[in-house]
């Protein structure tokens, strides 16, 4: 079995006002930050875990990663925008994440919603969350990053790791880049509003411009070209019946036969 090192908590590098801590095993690490959220934790609490073992992705989907090979955490916000601007949290924590394995060295693409790309395969998955607290609305944001899986570790077929695309990457280094991206992306939204972000977005989504084929929660499947991204961070499907807008769903860049 790979030996993984561990993060050094006197080096990550967070924003002033965010406490992270650091838990050698937990579950889940979004369910842990929701359980503190609703005991009365402040925004800016991150949970990171070295050994993650039911963490938890769209659709339910469950994993576990090896002791130490991922970047797993879970961060609390407590956003002051309308709630109708909510569904770019999602979209900002795919951008800001990818913004970060870039300043890191890695060559990544940006997947709708938030899905983060290497070599065509999965290196990040991301599950944002809105809960109702006492002291009022939150959201969770849980990130998973693969940096030093070998390939019997990964977790599926089509996902990869850093060290399996020949970066060695530090993991308290990329964990202070990616607290500081997400800190900057977050202000950043709440200051100016969706409309800077969704410019940003869509330059950066490879889904745009591509035949997709969409795995709808219901069960149905749409295929057509990704057009746009519409003012609420959803993506604009041209199909044989017309433009339909998806706002959840599993989507596979395709090729046209």
């Amino acid at each position: 079995m790979t030996t993984h090192p561990p993060l050094d908590p006197d080096r990550i590098e967070a924003p002033a006002d965010w406490v992270v801590e650091v838990v050698e095993t937990a579950p889940s690490t979004n369910a842990l930050v929701a359980d503190r959220a609703r005991a009365g934790a402040g925004e800016g609490l991150v949970v990171v875990a070295e050994h993650q073992t039911a963490g938890r992705g769209r659709l339910d989907r469950t994993w576990e990663t090896p002791a130490r090979s991922a970047l797993t955490l879970s961060l609390l916000l407590r956003p002051r925008l309308p709630s109708g601007d909510w569904p770019w949290f999602p979209l900002l924590a795919g951008y800001a994440t990818s913004l970060a394995l870039r300043r890191a060295g890695a060559v990544v693409d940006l997947k709708w919603p938030n899905d983060v790309l290497l070599d065509g395969r999965k290196l990040a998955g991301i599950l944002t969350e809105r809960l109702e607290t006492p002291t009022g609305p939150a959201l969770v944001v849980g990130i998973g990053i693969n940096v030093g899986m070998t390939v019997a570790e990964l977790p599926l077929d089509e996902a990869t790791s850093l060290a399996v695309a020949g970066l060695a990457v530090d993991r308290t280094d990329l964990l202070s880049l990616l607290l500081q991206s997400l800190r900057t992306e977050y202000d950043d939204l709440q200051r100016r509003g969706p409309v800077p972000l969704r410019s940003a977005y869509a330059a950066a989504c490879v889904t745009v411009g591509r035949h997709v084929r969409v795995s709808l929660p219901s069960g149905e499947t749409l295929s057509g070209e990704a057009s746009a991204i519409d003012q609420g961070g959803q993506l604009m499907v041209r199909t044989p019946g017309g433009i339909a807008s998806v706002s959840a769903g599993d989507v596979v860049h395709a090729t046209i036969e």
